[in-house]
């Protein structure tokens, strides 16, 4: 078995994990951490929960340690780049852990919060910048940080990084860093298309996939409950009522969804907030402060929170909502069963998700188990769930209607057929497809699609590369259009 001592980290790094209560490396640890300590460009692909960050911290820390040089006024040596606040936060918190007993200095820049804070931090010394895109992009502009001395790149969540709306920020973050450096890209999920377009832009990498694309966690229960749109609001209430349900996350598709849930469970007697895009970052943290500190037992989100919450013992992960991004399911039921305990993943189904139902089960090789209505299925043969009565479902739910978008929806022992809708639907699915905060986009018209094609993802995630390359044909931006993060 390999141990931490067995990698060759600094004293200092050794001293830090243990302090942390960490004697054994988890394998994407023991498969990474190697090859980034000799320098080498690297693509990880692991499940979530199963300790990324330490795989590219503790190496990134160490090279740091035994490299060190005098560094320009605001400027850092590494940039790690995340897709959302809460992330980049988790990120920088277990930086700061590994490093306690190091002279390495590191900070956090996000949207949401005033800027003048950040900038008086990047004005100290500073060695590793976690930033979400857009406001690393606002500081470089206002002059409070300059990427021209980066040695490392680190994209954590790459896979969301190129695909999902941070093209343009990307692309001119590029022009700013040297194009001499070590590149890191860790992903839950590596689709295919992305896969081969970032290998093909890193400089001789080291691919390390230490489980199938897209996995899920085996210890994770996974059942689905076959229903009615109209029906979900009670079926949630009756599920989340049992005491078993100790610590949940609901995830809805919109951020007006998961408002309106909080105000459902409300009046069920149910106490829980919501965590989305709209929220203020005041709002956020204290929601998610109250989660983690266990005065609130349910949370509400969107796929703001498929990635970046890392609380111990939640105990469900409930799909009020299947999302329209099949990868996205991978994430979200990850929120359970991590640092190797268990859990249990429910996902509601309606027929007009049931085309989503299939590409999530295709996707992950893993198919759901039928329940009834009650949430913990006792061995019985669940009952048999109503069938889709012809085209009538369409139009009940803007943004849930006709999205088989041409996937596998077989039949299905014990479940409804899928629906014939044929045409996608409109404005509730365009506003579902990508919740990062509005602050944390770059300045975009173009929309994220919705389940997208193979070739439109390789055409997507080609833009979204290009920034791993200096040769980028994109004029620079003026830094005049608004942008926040």
């Amino acid at each position: 078995m390999t141990h931490f001592t067995d990698l060759g980290l600094a004293e200092q790094l050794l001293k830090a994990l243990s302090a942390e209560g960490y004697a054994t490396p988890t394998p994407i640890q023991a498969q990474a951490i190697p090859p980034i300590l000799l320098g080498r460009d690297l693509l990880g692909a692991a499940q979530t929960g199963t300790g990324k960050t330490a795989a590219f911290a503790l190496p990134l820390l160490h090279r740091l340690l035994n490299q060190p040089r005098r560094m320009q006024p605001r400027s850092v040596r590494a940039l790690i780049l995340s897709p959302t606040r809460e992330l980049a936060a988790q990120i920088e918190a277990s930086i700061r852990a590994y490093a306690q007993f190091t002279t390495v200095k590191s900070t956090v820049v996000f949207g949401g919060v005033p800027v003048g804070k950040q900038i008086r931090a990047l004005g100290q010394h500073v060695d590793i910048l976690v930033a979400t895109p857009g406001r690393l992009l606002d500081l470089v502009d206002q002059r409070a940080v300059s990427l021209r001395e980066i040695e490392y790149l680190v994209l954590d969540e790459a896979d969301q990084m190129l695909d999902l709306g941070f093209v343009h920020a990307l692309r001119r973050i590029a022009t700013l860093i040297p194009a001499k450096r070590q590149t890191l890209l860790f992903s839950a999920t590596m689709p295919k298309p992305i896969r081969e377009i970032a290998s093909a832009y890193l400089t001789d990498p080291v691919e390390v996939a230490v489980t199938p694309v897209a996995t899920t966690a085996e210890k994770v229960d996974q059942r689905v409950v076959f229903t009615q749109p109209g029906d979900k609001p009670a079926l949630l209430a009756r599920t989340l009522g049992v005491p078993e349900m100790e610590r949940a996350i609901v995830f809805t598709r919109t951020k007006h969804g998961a408002d309106k849930v909080v105000r459902q469970l409300e009046i069920a007697g149910i106490k829980s907030a919501a965590i989305h895009g709209n929220k203020s970052q005041g709002q956020r943290e204290r929601a998610l402060g109250a989660f983690r500190d266990g005065d609130l037992r349910i949370l509400v989100a969107t796929d703001i929170a498929a990635r970046g919450i890392d609380v111990d013992g939640i105990s469900h992960v409930v799909q009020f909502d299947l999302p329209n991004v099949v990868e996205t399911y991978v994430h979200r039921i990850g929120r359970t069963a991590r640092a190797g305990a268990s859990g249990v993943a429910i996902a509601f189904c309606t027929p007009e998700e049931r085309g989503d139902l299939a590409a999530i089960e295709k996707l992950t090789r893993v198919a759901l188990t039928p329940m009834g209505e009650v949430p913990y299925w006792d061995g019985r043969t669940p009952k048999k769930p109503p069938q889709n009565q012809g085209r009538g479902g369409r139009g009940q739910q803007n943004a849930g209607g006709g999205r088989d978008h041409g996937r596998p929806s077989g039949p299905r022992s014990g479940s409804p057929k899928p629906s014939h809708a044929g045409k996608p639907a409109g404005s509730g699915q365009r506003e579902a497809r990508n919740d990062a905060p509005r602050n944390d986009r770059p300045p975009q018209r173009s929309e994220a699609p919705a389940p997208r094609k193979e070739g439109g993802a390789a055409k997507e995630g080609l833009g979204g590369v290009a920034f791993l390359q200096q040769r980028t044909q994109q004029p620079r931006t003026n830094g005049a259009r608004r942008r926040a993060n």
